[in-house]
């Protein structure tokens, strides 16, 4: 079993639902408290009194990861509702296009970097320097994609930002590492959520990735949270700097 995470706190980004929910539910059974966080407050409360009675306390805070006053209101909140923050998951992300490059717009591109990469950074910049000066480590987990190790047909946007999601993770293990600030991502393969709907409720998408697949079926968000529940733990203490691929063999 995983180390006890009882008083530690951690923000969950995209917390309401699928992947991020499932991350959500493991931390605070391990005993942390959850600030969970997204647009959508009715979803995020709606989590929150589902999980009222697991050890660790759920916080639903709405935050639009993509406005930066937002993100101080969701570190400040969390702080004074839970206290310091020792764990952070950046789960949230978008994907506004699906085709032909060609057909991308300056509005597409910018939001896609704005949610996908630029709230990773801004997140860090509002928590990491506080880890640092408490001298008590921490544990970053950015959830990315296998689209960020191998194109998705169509999807050049969401490549690239989770690509650089990869990249902003090594660079960051790097850079905190020396202060015990652990930096980790993972990288899930189709898993069933509301947000990757259009791939799995697609007939022709599906066949094609159960004959192809060497584990035959769609993954679970409940598979992703097992190994960010490892990567917040101090089980995780000599891991940073990786991505932990979960794809059910996709990229094998």
């Amino acid at each position: 079993m995983p180390s006890s995470l009882k008083g530690k706190v951690a923000i969950v980004t995209g917390g309401g639902r699928g992947i991020g929910k499932a991350i959500a539910r493991r931390l605070a059974e391990a005993g942390a408290g959850v600030a969970i966080a997204s647009r959508k407050l009715e979803n995020l409360q709606a989590t929150a009194a589902e999980f009222a009675s697991l050890p660790g306390k759920i916080v639903p805070i709405a935050c639009h990861v993509g406005r930066l006053d937002q993100l101080e209101n969701l570190v400040r909140e969390t702080e004074a509702q839970l206290g310091p923050v020792n764990i952070l998951v950046n789960n949230s992300a978008t994907n506004v296009h699906q085709g032909s490059a060609l057909d991308i717009t300056d509005d597409m591109l910018d939001k896609m970097v704005e949610i996908n990469v630029k709230s990773i950074l801004r997140l860090v910049r509002l928590t990491v320097p506080k880890m640092i000066a408490r001298k008590s480590g921490g544990s970053i987990i950015n959830i990315a994609s296998i689209a960020g190790l191998e194109p998705q047909a169509g999807g050049l946007l969401y490549s690239f930002t989770k690509a650089g999601v990869l990249m902003i993770t090594r660079s960051l293990a790097r850079e905190f590492g020396q202060f015990g600030v652990r930096v980790n991502a993972i990288a899930p393969g189709l898993i069933q959520t509301d947000f990757s709907a259009y791939f799995w409720k697609n007939e022709e998408h599906r066949r094609h990735l159960e004959a192809n697949q060497p584990i035959s079926r769609i993954g679970q968000p409940e598979e992703i949270a097992g190994m960010a529940l490892y990567l917040a733990s101090e089980d995780a203490s000599f891991v940073t700097g990786q991505t932990f691929v979960i794809d059910g063999g996709a990229t094998a």
